[in-house]
């Protein structure tokens, strides 16, 4: 009697389970109970440092134009950064032009150069610097002429606007491609990488910032792209940061930090592979609770902070690189070896109460 009673139940409850699962992943969203979350931290934020330099904020896999979208936004605007950079995924569900200003400019256009788009005057000079997602690809056409789409439409990025340099002097970002597909190839031995390895090696700023979407190491639901295990720190970065997961996670890779944000809007994901990293790489925080998006500020004498907050303003993570800047360039960019370089004047929009120096700074793109 009982035995039968078990079969019924489970018979009932079995297809019940699988059809729970596969109502979340067709969903693309979280299921409760597989957070793989590290516990959270006590945190006292750290002090805004008096003479910092630069605040940019970084999100990831947002462009969804859902409420959590607007909501890191929000959060994002608040903040009066410099400037915004992506790890990709910009325009879901396809990088279509047909929803690419409602994914980004609706939220974004303040910082995008250029703008031509439904939402306001956009920036003087840009201070959106995008990286490309897998999902961008998807509308993206390569042929002898060089690549073309919404994306390359949408935005005035520098020299083949796939990966590129922006030089603040203090600051250098390096935006990435890291999709399969890549003309230039997206492993360590690929004339992209190369670029890289000699964009790094003529870099005179105190902080390079290298970015783009699949991480190198995850715990997440994709886990990791071996392909992108190149020698970032070898080759002089201070700062690695990816996406793709709809997740945060902070790494340490050999003693360079290694960011994974991709909870800018779009849904969020488990931890999955938990427990898979190689020898030398340890994972510090995860964190899936919510969205939300990463401040960076970099101060001459007290080096690179990053925070992450949820979209409520609650600060999640916080991670401290002490180096001293006294001998770097504050206004004097290095060249780049990709052509189509130019110089901007980059005036700091400031509308509300900031720790910003009100000074102006030439920027330096390539």
């Amino acid at each position: 009697m009982f035995t039968t009673t078990y079969k019924n139940l489970a018979a009932v409850l079995l297809p019940a389970a699988v059809a729970a699962a596969l109502l979340y992943l067709w969903l693309d969203e979280l299921p409760p109970g597989q957070s793989g979350t590290t516990p959270p931290l006590v945190l006292t934020p750290i002090p805004q440092s008096s003479d910092a330099v630069y605040r940019f904020a970084v999100i990831g896999d947002y462009g969804d134009n859902s409420a959590a979208e607007a909501r890191v936004a929000a959060l994002v605007a608040g903040w009066l950064p410099d400037f915004v950079i992506t790890t990709g995924d910009n325009n879901y569900p396809d990088g279509e032009a047909t929803t690419i200003d409602h994914a980004i400019g609706q939220y974004y256009s303040a910082f995008i150069g250029d703008y031509s788009g439904d939402y306001g005057p956009g920036s003087l000079a840009n201070r959106f610097w995008p990286s490309l997602g897998n999902h961008d690809w998807h509308s993206i056409d390569c042929g002898a002429a060089g690549c073309d789409g919404p994306y390359m439409q949408y935005f005035t990025l520098p020299g083949n606007e796939r990966y590129y340099t922006a030089d603040y002097g203090l600051v250098r970002l390096y935006a990435l491609d890291s999709y399969d597909q890549e003309p230039d190839g997206a492993t360590a031995d690929s004339p992209q990488a190369a670029w890289l390895r000699d964009a790094l090696a003529g870099s005179e700023a105190c902080f390079d910032v290298v970015y783009f979407h699949h991480p190198p190491y995850s715990s997440g639901k994709h886990g990791s792209r071996e392909e992108m295990r190149w020698p970032f720190g070898e080759w002089g970065a201070d700062v690695v940061l990816s996406g793709h997961e709809h997740s945060y996670e902070r790494l340490d890779v050999g003693g360079l930090p290694y960011f994974v944000n991709g909870i800018g809007g779009r849904s969020l994901y488990p931890f999955t592979h938990v427990g898979e990293l190689p020898a030398g790489v340890t994972s510090l925080v995860r964190y899936n609770a919510g969205y939300g998006a990463m401040l960076i500020t970099v101060a001459e004498s007290s080096g690179l902070t990053a925070q992450l907050f949820d979209a409520d303003g609650v600060l999640i993570d916080q991670y401290a690189l002490d180096k001293s800047c006294a001998d770097s360039p504050t206004a004097t960019p290095t060249p780049s070896a990709t052509p189509a370089a130019g110089w901007f004047l980059y005036l700091p929009s400031v509308t509300g109460a900031t720790d910003l120096p009100l000074s102006s700074h030439l920027l330096k793109c390539s």
